[in-house]
């Protein structure tokens, strides 16, 4: 077999553990997921009550176009439906961008640790990966504009950043789109922008209208809660959008796909609900740090990465055998670190009572 080069020795993406399989080898009856930072308060209600009264016709291909959805979205955010794309997932917006503008010969520049999947698919791409270190959990976006040549194809923002959950402000952030080449497209993984509450970061929408390099990429699957139907999207000037969407592969969001997220989007007042349970839940984490003398990262997402002083996988392990799913800090890049999903508040109290009692065992806490 003529396999790339590259990809010998490569991995497939390590997902958190699911929870059918921790109930099987653990033995367990109850779960708590706190590991992929899904919303723990699901999908507002209007999408079950579609679903329950709503029938398809699975035989037939979903529109190519997504035209109603489109529509819908870009009502939404103010924008025309040429300026948008859509993917299954943004992790498949990443592949297109990816295919469509990295290989052998040229680099891609990105913040260490963040999202595993940019690096991932430049290599499969045979692209050179420059990657430079986070300054206090957030992009060191002055060292990432030195690592910018004459070579380099794209440049990775993830505000706020997978997976510390540090935002990136506005004023840096227009500062260095303003300086980084005109023929370096930026893409802003904006994954957990419903989330953000930081008062120096505002909607940046309008960013594709001055920087005609830029591509902003967001999702369903984390605030509104619908992971499971694989709906991304990026948004961009209509020009960018014209030269990836060739790269995008034909009916690649489902008839239902494009259904519910018109129905999610009616349902505002469920995610400023979802944001406000969630900032609540943030602060019971935090508090907890502060308590403990635990570092932590100041997020705007619904995770948090907080210090365990102990090995993560240990903690992990004992976690998992208690009944509660996350992601060690080992896998991420950031070890004696965990990262938690904020959950409900009695799932977060049921979380760290039991990280309480392995850090006690660990000789963490006395």
């Amino acid at each position: 077999m003529k396999w790339k080069e590259q990809i010998n020795g490569m991995k497939a993406y390590q997902p958190g553990k699911s929870i059918d399989a921790v109930k099987r080898e653990f033995g367990l009856d109850h779960i708590v997921k706190l590991a992929s930072n899904e919303n723990p308060f699901g999908s507002s209600p209007k999408v079950h009550e579609f679903l329950a009264k709503e029938s398809f016709n699975f035989a037939l291909y979903p529109d190519g176009y997504a035209t109603d959805m489109r529509a819908a979205v870009a009502k939404h955010l103010g924008v025309s439906g040429d300026e948008l794309i859509f993917g299954n997932g943004s992790d498949e917006l990443i592949s297109i961008i990816t295919r469509a503008l990295l290989h052998p010969g040229v680099n891609t520049v990105m913040g260490n640790p963040t999202f595993s999947q940019y690096a991932h698919n430049a290599r499969i791409e045979g692209a050179e990966i420059r990657e430079v270190p986070l300054k206090e959990g957030n992009h060191d976006l002055d060292a990432m504009l030195k690592e910018i040549d004459e070579n380099t194809a794209i440049v990775w923002v993830c505000s706020p950043n997978n997976p510390t959950g540090v935002v990136v402000e506005d004023a840096p952030l227009k500062s260095f789109l303003k300086r980084v080449p005109k023929d370096v497209l930026v893409v802003l993984d904006e994954a957990y922008f419903e989330y953000v509450t930081n008062k120096n970061h505002k909607d940046t929408i309008s960013y594709i209208h001055d920087y005609p390099n830029l591509i902003i990429l967001r999702t369903f699957s984390k605030a509104y809660g619908l992971a499971t139907f694989r709906v991304g999207y990026g948004i961009a000037n209509k020009d960018l959008i014209a030269k990836l969407d060739p790269v995008r592969g034909p009916f690649n969001n489902t008839g239902l796909s494009q259904a519910v997220i018109q129905v999610a989007l009616q349902d505002q007042a469920y995610i400023q609900k979802c944001r406000e349970e969630n900032t609540k839940g943030k602060e019971q984490i935090e508090a907890y740090c502060d308590e403990h003398d635990l570092h932590y990262y100041p997020s705007d997402t619904n995770f948090v990465l907080m210090e365990i002083k102990a090995d993560s996988d240990v903690v992990f392990q004992k976690l998992m055998q208690r009944g509660f799913i996350i992601r060690s800090g080992n896998a991420l890049g950031t070890p004696g670190y965990i990262r938690v999903t904020i959950g409900t508040q009695a799932q977060n109290e049921g979380l760290l009572a039991q990280l309480t009692e392995i850090l006690k065992e660990e000789g963490v806490f006395s």
